[in-house]
């Protein structure tokens, strides 16, 4: 039988003023990665696996953050933002209501307040960590 990976949400992106990096890339992969930026790999090393497991994707480490961790301030630092897919419902006309995914933009102390039940009833996913080059340098 054979083994499929799944490639989609793995890329790494930047342009002038910032590193877009996919949710499904893990700790370690990340590490080894040549086209990530190098400050970005040693935060991610020393910073981001603390509390995990280097096999955890970035999606796993973002949706299970709490609001009081080191790496919610190490992220705010680089003043992050996470692009997710959320659940809203629209309506149309004569009252007919239609759920669709929409994309979003979250700031990372949004991220976090959002509790584990909430994430779950608005069906959230997390796409990409957005991360500011400039601020990357002061961290």
């Amino acid at each position: 039988m054979n083994k499929t990976v799944y490639e989609d949400y793995k890329y790494c992106m930047q342009d002038t003023g910032n590193l877009y990096v996919g949710a499904k890339y893990t700790i370690n992969e990340i590490a080894e990665n040549e086209d990530i930026l190098f400050k970005f790999r040693k935060v991610c090393v020393e910073s981001l696996k603390n509390g995990s497991d280097g096999d955890d994707s970035l999606e796993t480490i973002l949706y299970y953050m709490q609001p009081g961790d080191f790496r919610v301030q190490v992220l705010k630092q680089m003043r992050s933002k996470v692009k997710v897919n959320v659940i809203r419902e629209k309506k149309r006309l004569f009252g007919k209501r239609k759920k669709e995914y929409v994309t979003e933009m979250m700031s990372i102390p949004e991220l976090t307040s959002l509790s584990k039940d909430e994430k779950e009833s608005v069906g959230l996913v997390i796409q990409e960590l957005r991360v500011n080059k400039l601020a990357l340098l002061t961290v």
